[in-house]
């Protein structure tokens, strides 16, 4: 058991824990989640011995074993595989002693002791830690061929992984993980979930990403107001109780604001006169004794939104018998070759199409975005772009590329040179870069403001296609959510590669895949590839893609040939095909706009309608003095109802029409 009693802490002046009390038990795995800065990170230096409280006392079982992923991953020679298998401290111990006395010149003295080192190795499953690290790696997205290269050949995601694959090794009754799945793919942190879920010590995870944490802790503890305040279930419980406590919350202090006000107009009333002052004071004694509940504090909630596009070319590109991948360079800088990641591609994207990539780490997702993007040339085949393709690239080290030295409102007013400071100064605040956080050097930026700056400056350029490729990544919990709002309502074309499957789903349509080299469709949700990634990448199956058929067996009759297009054919095929898509665009636009419309419409009547219940919730509204009042609610609340039913109606007959013309 974790017992956490009275804890203080402050980090320089700020006051991160203030007299915080927390129990866990053994075998509960925790979530623990907070506002950036608000002491997640310190509280696992407390529990490591790093920091000390200012004041209280932790506790927990002194023969319990800790691990947690290092910070620093120095450039080592080691190889990868041995660099995990060393996480197992205690049996790189034995293994030392035991190659020492076999190499000791009298070994026969040491006969006792080299069988209790056999025996201590087999209980310490020595004999089987090769496979269970390479199977550690492979889950982590490495290749065996690269589990023999020296760990400094690694860039620095790379090199994380191999420290969580460290910490995974280390036999542990305490798991440690701070922000595990910033480094990963999707695949591999469907992988680490289910080992996660295996694991049987206590486990406390930091994390922004809420389906990664619904799929595996069982309780939340929540750093709020420098207390620790402990949820029983997952994320999605959490936020279901934390909703209904803040409802609880603000009735008790309206209540509290309440009979403060009536107990003050008493005293103000009453406290000169004689026959009342007995009962004046002893309201005022009332009122002292009052605990004055703290107030509401709804932590400003961060949003924004996409510009409409300027222009909107159908189609916005297309990719016709593309390879993608990169070109090889001697040491001149001169090509002499290519390697082709991504073959024989035919894709286009039209209007207001909403795609999530998928694929295992390696396949070419990324290489597919940078060659969409224009950041890498086809190697064969043609790319056409729609006249007026306004592109906004989110690269997966986007954050990277920003000049450090610089300001947010720099990195503006170069894209936009032309307009007014004050202008500029207005739409970075809006992106909460207030004050002289505006023209300060983003060098000690945490990561989530680096990559809300990045954000903002696709946000300005009003693009009509949008290309994301891990854009979640360092962004908080609130910082997601935003970015997935303002990615549900975006109005132009959207393809994203993100580890964030609750973005995944609330954002995009549709799904593509990237696997053995080619781009294909698949017809499936996340859930049908988590199936698919545990009986192939992540299992010994070789099942195909939801929604395409197994190869058919050879057979020994020849088939017929198929017979192949001539060029002007296929020519002749794209112009067709374009053309109905035109069609179906044209067809499309009245109806969506006109769903758009009736959007913005019933949230107006909904909130509306709630005002009108709300205002009927009050006693006072039935009393005879408000007996018109009383009439001309009820009257609005049937035309409320009424008109809410007649938009939904219709909003459903658009909704069926469209999925008509899609189909």
């Amino acid at each position: 058991m974790i017992r956490i009693q009275n804890v203080s802490l402050m980090r320089g002046t700020k006051p991160l824990l203030v007299n915080a009390d927390l129990t866990l038990n053994p075998g509960d795995k925790i979530g623990l989640i907070g506002a950036n800065g608000a002491g997640k990170s310190s509280l696992f230096g407390l529990l490591r011995n790093e920091l000390h409280p200012d004041q209280g006392q932790i506790d927990f079982p002194a023969k319990w074993r800790m691990a947690y992923v290092a910070q620093e991953t120095p450039p080592l020679d080691r190889a990868a595989l041995d660099y995990a298998i060393d996480g197992d401290v205690g049996l790189r111990k034995l293994q030392a002693e035991l190659e020492e006395l076999e190499s000791h010149p009298d070994v026969d003295a040491h006969g006792m002791r080299l069988g209790e080192l056999h025996g201590m190795l087999a209980d310490a499953d020595a004999y089987t830690v090769q496979s269970r690290g390479e199977q550690l790696l492979l889950g982590l997205g490495f290749s065996l061929a690269q589990m023999n290269q020296p760990v400094a050949s690694f860039s620095g995601g790379w090199r994380m992984r191999l420290n969580l694959a460290q910490a995974l090794m280390c036999p542990s009754d305490l798991l440690l993980l701070d922000e595990p799945t910033n480094h990963l793919d999707l695949d591999a942190i469907i992988w680490l979930e289910d080992w996660l879920k295996r694991y049987p010590g206590t486990l406390i995870i930091i994390s922004h990403d809420r389906d990664f944490l619904d799929e595996i802790v069982n309780v939340i503890v929540h750093i709020d107001e420098r207390k620790l305040k402990r949820y029983g279930g997952n994320y999605s419980s959490f936020e279901r109780q934390r909703a209904a406590q803040l409802v609880l919350q603000a009735s008790a202090i309206d209540k509290q604001n309440r009979q403060r006000a009536h107990l003050e107009s008493f005293i103000n009333r009453f406290k000169a006169q004689a026959t009342k002052a007995r009962q004046a004071q002893s309201r005022i004694k009332a009122l002292s004794k009052m605990e004055e509940l703290a107030p509401l504090r709804a932590a400003a909630e961060f949003s924004f939104e996409f510009r409409e596009p300027l222009a909107a070319p159908n189609p916005l590109l297309v990719l016709d018998g593309v390879d993608a991948g990169y070109p090889l360079l001697d040491e001149h800088g001169d090509k002499v070759g290519a390697k082709t990641i991504v073959n024989h591609i035919d894709f286009s994207l039209t209007i207001g199409q909403r795609i999530g990539l998928l694929g295992v780490n390696g396949a070419g997702k990324s290489t597919l975005i940078k060659t969409v993007a224009g950041e890498l040339k086809p190697l064969t085949g043609e790319a056409t772009i729609g006249k007026g393709l306004s592109i906004g690239y989110f690269a997966q080290h986007q954050v990277e590329m920003l000049r450090h030295d610089e300001s947010p409102l720099w990195h503006l007013a170069k894209i936009a040179p032309t307009v007014r400071e004050q202008e500029l100064r207005n739409f970075l605040g809006s992106f909460n870069f207030p004050g002289e956080m505006v023209t300060s050097p983003i060098k000690p930026f945490s990561g989530g403001e680096k990559a809300r700056l990045a954000l903002a400056l696709i946000v300005w350029q009003r693009p009509n296609l949008l290309l994301l490729d891990e854009p979640t990544n360092h962004l908080d919990l609130e910082t997601r959510e935003a970015l997935t709002m303002a990615l549900a309502q975006f109005e132009g074309t959207l393809v994203v590669v993100s580890h964030d499957r609750h973005l995944l789903r609330a954002t995009t349509d549709e799904f593509i895949i990237v696997a053995d080299g080619k781009l294909q469709p698949f017809d499936g949700d996340l859930d049908d590839y988590k199936n698919w990634l545990f009986k192939t990448k992540l299992g010994k199956g070789t099942e195909a893609l939801p929604g395409t058929a197994p190869a058919p067996a050879a057979k020994a009759v020849a088939a017929a040939p198929v017979p192949v297009a001539s060029p002007a054919e296929r020519k002749e095929q794209k112009r067709l095909e374009a053309e109905e898509r035109q069609r179906m665009a044209a067809q499309r636009k009245p109806l969506e706009n006109r769903v758009k419309r009736l959007d913005e419409q019933m949230a107006k009547l909904s909130a509306r309608k709630a005002a009108i219940d709300a205002e009927l919730l009050d006693p006072a509204v039935y009393d005879a003095a408000n007996k018109d009042r009383l009439k001309t609610l009820v009257a609005d609340q049937a035309f409320a109802v009424r008109d809410l039913e007649a938009f939904e109606m219709e909003w459903l007959e658009l909704q069926e029409q469209l999925e008509a013309l899609t189909v």
